[in-house]
């Protein structure tokens, strides 16, 4: 399938303005031939799945990053997070490209926004050469400012801020139990407490006696003693038999080594590689700021040395808009008391970095990011936030002639916010460098110079070019499902909101920028919680609400197998507030957040939805099956009796090369199936299962007819969007908003009895209008049921089709964290405080 209309490009347009591709089969795309224009803003439109970043992404970049690697020593080239050659006949007139993509940073905490935007080596040369030194010490260098060397690591808790300890206390929360009703609760669960026990018996220690009638010196021991006794164990005897069995040297079952409780603790959180079991004797520990540091990190050398009268981790901690401020008399040269009588040098170098680090800092600020800090760490940043600093960096980077290929930059963005993004993407084009951008915000596509529609349905539905041209061309396209938002054929009908039920009220509500915060939240209605990014809306919903209420509820809050960063972290923030009543409406919170929902290839759309197991028991429930006596677990990758060996499930094999990445090749038995070929050879209505894991949900739910049981989950995935998503698609390749609808589906599957209170937080990220239409309806339809549902969003539509808007703001950082407004959104947009008023105010009707 050829592109569609055209509005440029033509034969005789001259080649090396445009950059040519032919024949296009990435993914889901139908032999696309298009014309792209060089040294423009080209955004690529379309439905969720439709063939727009398997273009922009899976063609053009991974096209040009081929180039480039070419170019590049093979030894090097492994260091390059390579992707795969892409399925195109030609692509022409190509230049080299930088991509700015959605994605976390690394999960340690040792990131952080300065390392990111490289402020921080910027802020260490400064102290280093210009910095106030006290009277003899000789001058520093820059890397001893950094808490990640060992020249500037304080040498106590070795850069890290705190240190953790153990006590009696924080390892047996309960001592009128015995050991055995496990009094220590910080040893193992199962076997691994319970061995710990046996070995004790074995020592002849009393473990039936409450825990606090026990000598000091015994409880001192069993919980602190470096000593790790091998002794034999006799599963199952009691304290007498044991003695017995070892007075005539009976054979013991196996002799078990102990390991005080201290020991166990302090190992598993320095060595474990699984954030569940680190975060479970996390509990048991106590985390306090280094003595020797007081949580700055640094030696104390390094931190002597003042700038502005204060050491660097003070002023890595100031919000970028008051560190700009701070260092622009310096950069005026009008700092009083910055050059030194003996050193006149001194202010000729903190002038000039001063003048770099303000620049620098002038993009963020301009890109609304003025409320972080450099000492921000990485993974607390929401992935919008975290394109927006590379993007900086990019803007700073005085490239020419590059092409910069962004995944929907304005992903968590307020309107406010997004005119900032357009100014410093228009800054990139005059430089004289290309854009080519994957947006679903429609105020971001009317800025382009030229747009490329990839539909008109996804998956299967979609692969096609159906224009490429101007913006204004778009609006002749009948088959574009972007036309209709672009041109506003879509204003919300006219609808009375609905009227409370009740108030969910929080009082004196204190975390990052949220000061002594009284709020209501609606009961019974759909609630918008809007404000600029920064303002803290996600603090006060997304945090303090839903750990407010899960603990009045009984409810442990719910983790992420991904939360790797949370899992490096004993104490945790304490909660500032209390709910003040309205908790008699909610018997159930229910938060759908944009966390992983797995960590493993082997953890899909299938699997975490229950939809596998209904599939399952269908192929074991066929004739072929039966006769064969295959039971569902055959039909499971991660079984042994029906997987491939070869690859073990996994569908391909890794292939080590000396000087070369690592290649991933489909397993050459399974040819990427991942099961044996006796477990193929059972069909369902002719597909085997790997056919069916390979289907689209579209297509599954076409092929199910008849079965309610299926049809009822892929029902629900189509109705919040997903219907292009492959019933096997591992959760390594879901973005977070793809996950936060997958739980939502999961959570819609269930019998609805009210009194639900359903948290999200930006679930229309990563949505065109025309997906975010159905989940919206999905998310009334909650309401419709009897419960409440509160989402912190930016969409203006969404906000103004709630039945009720807390506006958060007025700012971002120190100048938001009040609620502005709250009504039902004909009144927010009244509001003459609110920076969301005026956008909300354009899409009512």
């Amino acid at each position: 399938m050829k592109a569609g209309k055209s509005g440029g490009a033509g034969d005789g347009a001259r080649q090396h303005e445009f950059v040519r591709v032919r024949g296009a089969r990435e993914h889901n795309l139908k032999n696309v031939d298009v014309d792209i224009p060089r040294d423009a803003l080209v955004v690529f439109t379309g439905v969720s799945g439709s063939g727009k970043s398997s273009l922009a992404f899976g063609t053009l970049y991974a096209e040009a990053q081929r180039r480039y690697l070419e170019s590049v020593a093979p030894y090097a080239r492994r260091l390059f997070h390579q992707m795969g050659i892409p399925d195109v006949d030609e692509v022409d007139g190509i230049p080299p490209a930088v991509a700015l993509q959605q994605q976390r940073g690394t999960p340690t905490t040792r990131s952080s926004v300065g390392s990111v935007t490289t402020l921080s080596n910027l802020l260490r040369m400064l102290y280093s050469r210009a910095g106030d030194y006290p009277p003899g010490q000789p001058i520093i260098y820059a890397e001893a400012f950094s808490p990640n060397t060992p020249e500037g690591a304080c040498p106590e808790c070795h850069g890290h801020g705190r240190i953790y300890t153990v006590t009696e206390q924080s390892m047996v929360p309960d001592p009128s139990l015995t050991i055995r009703e496990r009094a220590v609760a910080a040893w193992p669960q199962a076997w691994g407490g319970q061995n710990q026990r046996d070995i004790l018996v074995t020592l002849g220690y009393d473990v039936d006696r409450p825990w606090r009638e026990l000598p000091q010196d015994v409880r001192d021991w069993i919980l602190f003693t470096d000593e790790q006794p091998v002794v034999p164990v006799y599963p199952g005897y009691t304290p007498e038999e044991t003695q017995k069995a070892l007075k005539r040297k009976e054979e013991p079952n196996y002799m078990g080594t102990f390991s005080s409780a201290r020991r166990h603790v302090l190992h598993t959180f320095a060595n474990t590689q699984s954030a569940s079991m680190r975060r479970r004797v996390m509990q048991y520990m106590l985390s306090t700021d280094c003595p020797a540091c007081g949580g700055k990190r640094l030696n104390p050398a390094s931190l002597s040395v003042t700038f502005a009268g204060m050491d660097i981790t003070e002023l890595g901690r100031l919000p970028l808009a008051r560190l700009a401020a701070l260092v622009h008399p310096y950069v005026e040269g009008t700092a009083g008391g910055s050059a030194d009588a003996d050193h006149p040098e001194k202010a000729l170098v903190a002038r000039r970095i001063a003048q770099d680090l303000a620049a620098r800092l002038e993009v963020l600020l301009d890109l609304g990011l003025g409320y972080l800090s450099i000492e921000r760490s990485t993974p607390t940043l929401s992935p919008g936030e975290l394109q927006r600093l590379r993007l900086a960096t990019q803007v700073r980077s005085n490239l020419f002639g590059v092409v910069y290929v962004l995944d929907e930059p304005s992903a968590g963005l307020h309107p406010a916010d997004t005119e900032a993004l357009l100014r410093a993407l228009d800054g990139l084009l005059a430089a004289g460098n290309s854009l080519f951008v994957v947006e679903h915000e429609m105020d971001v596509v009317r800025h382009a110079d030229w747009i490329v529609d990839v539909g008109p349905a996804a998956g299967e539905g979609g692969g096609r070019v159906l224009y490429s041209g101007p913006p204004a061309g778009l609006a002749d396209v009948e088959e574009s499902q972007t036309r209709r938002h672009l041109f506003g054929e879509t204003r919300p009908p006219a609808r009375t909101p609905r009227e409370p039920k009740g108030w969910l009220a929080l009082e004196s509500v204190t975390r990052n920028n949220l000061h002594e915060l009284d709020v209501r939240f609606p009961l019974g209605v759909f609630t918008s919680v809007s404000g600029v990014s920064g303002s803290g809306k996600s603090s006060l919903v997304s945090q303090v609400l839903v750990e407010l209420v899960a603990a009045h509820l009984g409810h442990e809050i719910p983790t992420s197998a991904d939360d790797e960063d949370d899992a490096d972290h004993p104490s945790s923030v304490p909660v500032g507030g209390r709910i003040a009543g309205g908790m008699e409406g909610i018997r159930r919170l229910v938060q759908v957040d944009q966390k992983a929902i797995g960590r493993t290839p082997r953890s899909n759309l299938a699997t975490y939805t229950g939809l596998f197991d209904h599939v399952r028991r269908l192929f074991a429930a066929t004739p072929d099956a039966k006769k064969r006596r295959y039971d569902a677990g055959r039909f499971s990758f991660n079984v042994a009796k029906g997987r491939c060996e070869t690859c073990e499930g996994e569908g391909f094999v890794m292939v080590e090369l000396l000087f070369l990445p690592s290649v991933y090749a489909p397993c050459p038995t399974c040819h990427g199936a991942r099961y044996n070929a006796q477990t193929l050879e059972i069909r369902l209505r002719g597909r085997n299962i790997a056919e069916v894991l390979g289907m689209t949900v579209d297509a599954a739910y076409e092929f199910f007819a008849g079965e309610d049981a299926v049809r009822r989950a892929l029902h629900v995935l189509r109705e919040v969007g997903l219907g292009y998503l492959r019933l096997g698609q591992p959760a390594t390749e879901l973005s977070g908003g793809e996950a936060q609808r997958i739980k939502l589906a999961t959570e819609l599957q269930r019998t609805q009895r009210g009194h639900s209170l359903y948290v999200l937080d930006e679930p229309t990220t990563g949505l065109h209008p025309s997906d975010v239409e159905k989940l919206v309806a999905q998310l009334h339809g909650l309401v419709d049921a009897g419960n409440t549902v509160v989402v912190v969003e930016h969409d203006m539509h969404v906000i103004a089709g709630s039945d009720w808007v807390i506006d958060v703001g007025p700012g971002a950082g120190e100048q938001g964290g009040r609620v502005v407004a709250a009504g039902p959104p004909a009144v927010v947009a009244a509001a003459a405080e609110s920076r969301t008023a005026s956008y909300l105010a354009r899409e009512l009707p």
